[in-house]
């Protein structure tokens, strides 16, 4: 799996756990949207895009199969988010 393209988008409200938004683009053929960069109690992750449910859960709707590429994603758009944070200072 190659990430080609990361875009994120900051998040205007400086209180919310919620930092960015970002898409991606996969071997340049599926784009996905909706991922969220999240300050959470061990620092920032990368949530996948969800639905809420009709029972009030939230069930992401794209998602990685494994941890490696769990963590190409994590780590992809983390490093396009530190770039946007250095290019705002």
């Amino acid at each position: 799996m190659n990430i080609t393209e990361v875009r994120v988008w900051p998040v205007r409200n400086k209180e919310s756990k919620i930092k960015a938004t970002a898409s991606i683009v996969i071997d340049g053929a599926i784009m996905i949207h909706d991922l969220r960069v999240v300050e959470g109690s061990n620092g920032l992750f990368v949530a996948m895009p969800s639905r809420k449910t009709t029972d009030g859960n939230y069930r992401d709707i794209a998602h990685p199969i494994t941890a490696e590429a769990r963590e190409v994603i994590q780590n992809k758009v983390l490093a396009e988010y530190q770039k946007l944070l250095a290019s705002v200072s």
